[in-house]
């Protein structure tokens, strides 16, 4: 009897997220293995990441031995209450669509941990195996960002939650040795994998553009692309770094989110005139974006459970040659040193420190090819692969 797998991640492409390429990257690797053997099913969103750069995809579709199935969601902005409807109107029709079949293994890729909640519910009443990719440390963050004594009753709630998804998994894989430190003194029975996130195949053979090309006489062109939320607290550094650093640099902000507004604020209070704010583009013009940058620029903000991601944007970054300016610390920050050249590593929401780094980064691109090689995302996804069919072969 064919083995059937359900796959559940709120992002899947045509979105724009670190987590759609993930889930994209791993049904990709299961399909070449287990292609005419077993079934793949993917429950996700129609795409609503950027609502400035939403496009519609079909509702049911088949793509190889995949048969995705997206389901639409209410109109929503980034903000928590926004977010958590969002995600109720995603669980309760992927709780819905899933009763429809049965699975023998649920995969759940999580950064909010809502996901995971979910993937433990449906294997729970499917009696499925299940097989855990948390992508972040939602708990932790959670007190820093709510204020006392809302934030402490919202962390209990969700840590009861994370408790009930962790030991009920017959497989968690951190995306960063950096969370081995906060799950494995609180789950010390579970056994967790750590597969990270990596350079995509866009990225391998990323042609690169000299910045010694550029006229001298121009300003440096730092370029931030991503999400614009509280995780990465742009408008506590750019507006600041570019009065600073004035005419000497033209800073390009490419993405959305949740905290955008507050950088546009900020920006404009600070009377600077070279930041620009760009709408996020797809992964084909990000390429030529990229090419025409001097220096790539990476920050998170000083919160404590920040100390121990890594963002997936290194490996993008990484992978292009350019110089990277990065504003992280603890886990992240000795990654960089130890494994990226030409990098520039400064305390988060340190101007000084920042401007610093800046001053000793060498402004010239340099290949990384054993770093692209070694983090390359379909290599680190075919061992991910093979980890989820081990729970294929022992479903009953």
């Amino acid at each position: 009897m064919r083995k059937r797998i359900l796959l559940l991640s709120f992002f899947y492409p045509p979105d724009l997220s670190a987590g759609s390429f993930r889930a994209k990257a791993l049904v990709d690797a299961l399909c070449a293995r287990v292609a005419g053997e077993t079934d793949i099913d993917v429950l996700t969103t129609q795409p609503n990441r950027y609502h400035s750069h939403a496009s519609e995809a079909l509702a049911v579709e088949a793509q190889g031995c995949v048969r995705i199935r997206r389901v639409q969601l209410p109109v929503h902005k980034s903000g928590f209450v926004d977010q958590a409807k969002a995600f109720a109107a995603f669980a309760l029709q992927a709780n819905r669509i899933a009763g429809e079949d049965h699975y023998d293994v649920v995969v759940a890729t999580s950064s909010r941990l809502m996901t995971a909640v979910l993937g433990s519910w449906i294997a729970r009443r499917q009696r499925a195996r299940l097989y855990l990719d948390i992508r972040d440390i939602f708990v932790e963050n959670l007190g820093e960002l709510f204020p006392s004594p809302f934030g402490r009753a919202v962390a209990w709630t969700f840590g009861a939650l994370e408790r009930w998804s962790i030991k009920r998994a017959d497989k968690v894989n951190l995306v960063a040795a950096g969370f081995l430190g906060y799950f494995q003194p609180k789950y010390p029975q579970q056994q967790f994998s750590v597969y990270t996130n990596g350079v995509d195949d866009d990225f391998v053979d990323l042609p690169l553009t000299s910045s010694g090309d550029s006229n001298a006489d121009q300003p440096l062109r730092i370029l931030y692309a991503g999400n614009i939320g509280d995780g990465q607290g742009l408008h506590l550094i750019i507006p600041a770094l570019a009065q600073r650093l004035g005419a000497q640099v033209h800073f390009s902000i490419v993405g959305a989110g949740g905290r955008q507004q507050a950088l546009r604020d900020a920006v404009a209070e600070s009377g600077v005139e070279n930041v620009e704010l760009l709408a996020p583009v797809s992964r084909d013009r990000l390429l030529a974006v990229y090419r025409q940058a001097d220096v790539l620029f990476l920050h998170l903000n000083d919160f404590k459970a920040f100390r121990r991601v890594l963002p997936s944007k290194l490996f993008e970054y990484a992978a292009t040659g350019k110089p990277i300016l990065a504003g992280v610390a603890g886990y992240a920050s000795e990654f960089v040193k130890a494994e990226i050249t030409n990098t520039a590593v400064f305390e988060p929401c340190d101007i000084d420190g920042a401007l610093d780094a800046l001053s000793r980064l060498s402004l010239e691109d340099v290949p990384r090819p054993e770093f692209v090689d070694r983090f390359a995302r379909k290599r680190i996804m075919r061992s991910m692969a093979d980890d989820v069919l081990e729970l294929v072969r022992e479903a009953i």
